[in-house]
Order: C-alpha cells, then sequence, then structure tokens
C-alpha cells in the first residue's frame, strides 16, 4: 500500500496564510507537486467546498480539511505546523496544527480506516505535544506512520483519564447510581473520514470520565459496525451526533435522544452526554419516534421554527413529489395509447377494453386494442393525480392520519370538477383538520383509535363537507377560466409565459423556484387533451428549459476546458447524459462554484429555449424523462432545436463570462472568500 505521507508532504514552522483557503492551497500544491494529485485547483475547489459545508477546526488547535476528489490519484496526507495560527473554526480559537487528507472519489477501504484511524490519534494530547516537539519532517513522518500501525481498537484520550475522575462526576452530580448510566451513540459526517471517527472517539472518552458506559456506531466511510440490539435495547439514551440522516434510526424508537451536528460531538462531548443522562430521567425528555404519533410529534417539534409559508411550500412540495408517479406512469400509457391508436382512441377505450380480447379483435386490429389498453391504464393512473396530490399534502401537515380525509377531499375535488386547485385546497383542509383533531387530549383507552378511526373519520367529513358544501363550486369555476385563459393563449402572451417559466426552471437548478414552475406543469397535465393542448404545452416548456442548464454546462467544457477544473470536466461528461434526462440538478456542481456566472448564463438559454417551445408549439404528455420519451412529445423537431439553442447560447454565455468577468487570482486576496467572482 502506498504511504500516505511522506518527508514532501510536511511543512514545519512557515506561515501560509491567513484564511483555511489560503492553507488549504499550499497543501493541495504540495499533493500535486508529489504526483498525487492531477491539479491543484480542482483538489483546492473540492476540499474548500467540504470545508465551507462544516468547518474543520476540532479543540487542541487542530484542523482537518478532507475531501474526495477526483482530482486524486493516490490517497495523501498532508500535514503542516504553523508558524501563524489560522481560524478553522473550533471554538477554542486558531489551529496550528493542520493535517490536510485528499482521497480519491474511490477510495478503498484500507486506506479509509487509516485516515479515519488517524483522525482518531489526533484527539490523544500525547500525540499531538509530540507533533508540535518534532524537530523534522521525518520525526513527523515517523509520528504519523505510528499512529496509522496501531490498532483501531486503541483507547483514545480517554487513557488519560485517572481513576479519580469517575468519582469527580459523581460529586458533580452527573451519576446518582452506584450503576453506571448506559448510552448509545451514532457519529456521522458527510464526508465520513475524520469528523466521525473524532466525535466517536471524544464522546467515549468523555462518558468514561464520567463513569457511563457508552458505545457508538460510526458510520463513515471505512465502514459501519451496527450496534448490538441487545446494547440498544438495554441503553438509557441515545446520542446522534450527525450531520446526514441516521441509517436505521428505527432501530432506537423510543429511547431519549440528544441530537446534534457531528462537530459538537468532538466540541462538546461531556456537555452531551451530561444532556443525555439528563434526558435519560426526564419523562419529558425528547425521543426517537415510533412510527405513528410520537413521529407526528418530533415532526412538530422540528418544524416550531417554521414560518407558514415555509409550511406551506413544504406540503405543496410533498404533494407533489408523491402525485408525480401516477402522473409519470399515467401520461407515458396515454402517450403510448395515442401512439398505437391515434387521438380517436379518447372514444372508443372504455367500448373496446370491456368488449375485444386477444381472440376477438377490434376493427382496427392489434394496435388498436393495445392503444386501448395502454390509454385506459394510463387514464385510470391518471385519476388518482388530483386524490394523491391532496392526500400527499394533508400527510406533510398532519402525517397518517391525514392519508385518508386528503384523499377523500382530493376525489371530492375531482368529481366537483375543481382540478388540481381543488385538490391543493382539500388537501391543506384536510391536512390542518386532521392535525387540530390530533392535539386533542382524550381518555388513554381512546388514543389507540384517534390515528387509524377517528381523525380520518372526523377530517373527511369536515374536509370534503367544506368542499361539497361551500368551496368545490367556486373553485371549480375558477379551473374552468384558467383552461379557459391557457387554451386561448397564443401569439405573445404565449411566448412571455414561456420565458417566465425558462427562467424560473434556470434560476436554482432543481430549488424552490425551479419546482414552483414544475409542480405548475405537472398539476396541469391531466387537464390536457385533444381539444386543450395548453398544458401540454407548458409541460413541454418546462421539461425543454429545465435541460438546458445541465447540457450547456457539458457543452461549455468541451468547448474551452482550460476555464474548468478537472473535477468540473468530469462532471462535465456526466451532465450530458443528466441533461438529456432533464434533470436540472446535473448543473448544481457548476453553479455551487461560480454561481454568478453559471445561474445567469443558464437563465439566458433557459428564457430562450421556453420562448421557442412556446411558440412554436411543443408539448409534452410526459412529466418526466427528457429525450427518452420523444414518443410523448408532440412537435418533436422544435423541442431539440429549441434545446440546442438554449445550451448553446447558455454556453457560450458561460465561457464569455469566465473569460471577461474574471476573477481575482486566490492568492492575492486578503480576505477569506476566495471563491468570491
Amino acid at each position: 500500500m502506498t504511504q500516505l505521507i511522506t518527508t514532501q508532504l510536511v511543512t514545519l514552522d512557515q506561515n501560509l496564510g491567513d484564511s483555511p483557503a489560503d492553507v488549504i492551497r499550499v497543501l493541495a500544491g504540495k499533493v500535486a507537486a508529489t504526483g498525487r494529485a492531477s491539479e491543484v485547483e480542482g483538489l483546492f475547489t473540492d476540499a474548500f467546498a467540504r470545508e465551507q459545508k462544516t468547518a474543520t477546526g476540532v479543540p487542541g488547535g487542530i484542523a482537518i480539511p478532507h475531501c474526495r476528489s477526483a482530482a486524486v490519484q493516490e490517497p495523501a496526507l498532508a500535514m503542516a505546523r504553523l508558524s501563524h495560527k489560522v481560524d478553522f473554526g473550533a471554538k477554542d480559537g486558531p489551529a496550528d496544527l493542520i493535517f490536510f487528507i485528499a482521497a480519491p472519489d474511490g477510495a478503498d477501504q484500507e486506506h479509509l480506516k487509516l485516515l479515519s484511524r488517524l483522525a482518531r490519534s489526533l484527539i490523544k494530547k500525547d500525540f499531538t505535544a509530540a507533533l508540535r516537539a518534532a524537530a523534522t519532517e521525518q520525526d513527523i513522518v515517523d509520528l504519523v506512520d505510528g499512529a496509522l500501525a496501531d490498532k483501531p481498537a486503541a483507547a483514545p484520550a480517554s487513557a488519560a483519564a485517572p481513576a479519580e475522575s469517575a468519582p469527580a462526576a459523581a460529586a458533580a452530580g452527573t451519576t446518582t447510581t452506584a450503576a453506571p448510566k448506559r448510552i448509545v451513540a451514532v457519529t456521522a459526517c458527510p464526508t465520513g473520514i475524520a469528523h466521525t471517527y473524532m466525535a466517536a472517539d471524544s464522546l467515549v472518552a468523555a462518558a468514561k470520565e464520567m463513569g457511563v458506559d457508552l458505545q457508538v456506531e460510526t458510520q463513515g466511510s471505512s465502514g459501519a459496525k451496527p450496534l448490538d440490539p441487545a446494547v440498544i435495547a438495554a441503553a438509557d439514551a441515545v446520542i446522534f451526533a450527525v450531520d446526514v440522516d441516521v441509517r436505521g434510526k428505527e432501530r432506537f424508537a423510543g429511547k431519549p435522544v440528544i441530537n446534534a451536528p457531528v462537530k459538537r460531538g468532538i466540541d462538546e462531548p461531556t456537555k452531551m452526554v451530561e444532556e443525555a443522562l439528563a434526558a435519560a430521567t426526564d419523562p419529558h425528555a425528547r425521543r426517537v419516534p415510533h412510527f405513528g404519533a410520537e413521529e407526528q410529534a418530533e415532526r412538530a417539534q422540528e418544524e416550531k421554527g417554521e414560518h407558514i409559508g415555509q409550511k406551506l411550500k413544504r406540503a405543496l412540495l410533498t404533494g407533489v413529489s408523491y402525485m408525480i408517479p401516477f402522473v409519470a406512469g399515467g401520461g407515458l400509457l396515454i402517450a403510448l395509447g395515442f401512439l398505437l391508436g391515434g387521438y380517436e382512441i379518447t372514444e372508443i377505450a372504455d367500448k373496446v377494453v370491456l368488449e375485444n380480447n386477444f381472440g376477438n379483435l377490434p376493427e382496427g386490429g392489434l394496435a388498436i386494442y393495445l392503444g386501448a389498453v395502454l390509454f385506459k391504464i394510463g387514464a385510470l393512473s391518471m385519476g388518482f393525480l388530483v386524490p394523491a396530490l391532496a392526500g400527499y399534502i394533508a400527510y406533510a401537515i398532519a402525517d397518517r392520519p391525514g392519508i385518508a380525509p386528503g384523499f377523500v377531499a382530493g376525489a371530492v375535488s375531482g368529481f366537483m370538477g375543481a382540478g388540481f386547485l381543488g385538490g391543493i385546497v382539500g388537501g391543506l383542509l384536510a391536512g390542518y383538520i386532521a392535525h387540530l383533531i390530533g392535539t386533542w387530549q382524550v381518555p388513554r383507552w381512546l388514543r389507540g383509535l384517534m390515528p387509524v378511526v377517528i381523525i380520518p373519520l372526523l377530517a373527511s367529513i369536515v374536509a370534503s363537507g367544506l368542499m361539497f358544501l361551500v368551496l368545490g363550486g367556486p373553485i371549480a369555476g375558477l379551473t374552468v377560466a384558467l383552461n379557459n385563459w391557457l387554451t386561448g393563449m397564443s401569439g405573445a402572451s404565449a411566448v412571455v409565459l414561456g420565458i417566465i417559466l425558462g427562467l424560473m426552471m434556470c434560476f436554482d437548478l432543481g430549488g424552490p423556484v425551479n419546482k414552483v414552475a414544475y409542480a405548475f406543469a405537472v398539476a396541469g397535465l391531466s387537464a390536457g387533451s385533444a381539444d386543450n393542448q395548453a398544458p401540454w404545452l407548458i409541460m413541454g416548456t418546462v421539461m425543454a428549459a429545465g435541460m438546458v442548464p445541465p447540457l450547456a454546462m457539458a457543452l461549455a467544457t468541451v468547448l474551452n476546458k482550460k476555464l474548468f477544473s478537472l473535477a468540473e470536466r468530469e462532471n462535465g461528461k456526466a451532465a450530458w447524459l443528466l441533461g438529456a434526462s432533464f434533470i436540472s440538478e446535473g448543473a448544481i456542481p457548476f453553479a455551487a462554484a461560480d454561481p454568478l456566472r453559471v445561474i445567469p448564463a443558464s437563465m439566458v438559454g433557459g428564457a430562450l429555449t421556453g420562448a421557442l417551445c412556446m411558440a412554436t408549439g411543443v408539448t409534452s404528455q410526459a412529466p418526466h424523462g427528457g429525450l427518452f420519451v420523444f414518443f410523448a412529445i408532440g412537435n418533436l423537431p422544435m423541442f431539440i432545436v429549441a434545446i440546442v439553442a438554449g445550451m448553446v447560447v447558455s454556453a457560450l454565455a458561460v465561457i464569455a463570462l469566465k473569460r471577461f468577468a474574471v476573477k481575482k487570482p486566490v492568492e492575492a486576496e486578503a480576505a477569506p472568500a476566495t471563491v468570491s467572482v
């Protein structure tokens, strides 16, 4: 196995700058100079992007910037002992010991385990003291190699804890019984190389000093060994020190929980253990939810800080996300039905499906029969569109008890002709009514019936009753007016709408603005027909415009490679397929690295594509798929022309901006904002 650190990768007692970016750039240069990375810029970009997500400074004057990068060819560890300390975000101040971990995208498990082992060693005071006392680069290499050679199970800083620490903790009131408290913990960070393991060892060390039995499951890059179910069952509380979702969270259901970012497990392990001990004896402490009422309570606690606009947006997007599979399958099946049976299939599909079979084909033969079957399956699938939209909007508000009232309110909306607008209103009504009923204080014997009987029954009566008696008629009238306006839209008004939709699709590349435009298109898709193609026009415009940003960035990396880092050029290769599949998020890596150039350039091309699609009557009966659902696209040649035009314009625009709106060299900037534009 290649040695991770060499003397060429060690820098002692030098001033590497005033900011984390300065230090990371120098160390990235060291890695590239040894041939372990193909370029400095790509490695620096990936490492600094990771640094901006979570500061890598840890207590004790240490920082561990790290990343996985396509620019890294061999795993490397660069170390610097600074003469001028730099603030990497640790609570106890700037750092003078910097370890830069550079791992390839596909780093093997053995290297990842070694890097994780080093991270765990850095919380040992004797190890860091030896690093500060080392006289030569070779001394540093020998110390690090010794740390990497230790067994992973070697006790961390807790070994320095004297025997009298447990009584001291007892005197402080952290333990109140002779038997030690038992705590389990999970640590995890996005990269899973350093913070995951340092937090684990810091928590174990703090718990040992306090006389607490604490066992940790590290969900990191070098693999995870799940905690024994018996250990979890015996635990008094659980600590989640994580920046990502806990895998298998349901294993801890019902346990008192302390939840915090992984870095707090490094910075304040003692406080987290104390909080877990307090939660273990507090009947009102927050707990890992079960499925059902407790899960709903935790959701409510997490959402307490949201304002009404955020809650509405989250509920609407939840409804749309669950609705899309019905629309996707149904829309494509209807399109295939039209392809085989023609537009007349709408009039004869029911009769053909009921009266014919493979042994008794209708007039027109097999194509008509299969077209009718596909059309009918698609139509039935699309029939769930509004109920699913309403049902899962209600689910987002009231959890599982809201699903049935939401579906019923959505069905009422469809029955009354209120369409997707009625579904949105019905879902919101059902959700909030179900949520309100769920807050009622009822006798213990009735609690089990609340989520499965009482809440669905009462919420369905109230929400659907309001839709029938009060709201359904006016919303149906508004829906008819909206459909008439869209049907009559032509000329300049259609082009303006296309421009607006194109700008929205490219503004935040899968973010809220993009989702609003997409949700508008998908929600109206079921109203489309051969006589009313306006909803299909909107869907075609939205899909085409959303394909422009990733395709444009892919083209730009081909036209002028020098303007893009190696990582961006690699992303550009993937962006061809992502863009062709209508996955706007394929442009996010480019926008994250250079938002003030990439986003405006994308919006220019998206607006052009949207205008061309509306002006030339491009339609789509499919809500997703891009070029791969070509059979569902009306006026396919202009669909392709519009995408190509927007792609070329955006690619040329981003190249022009990168050439002429030149950012200052990082080395020349005094401020830490080294990736500013």
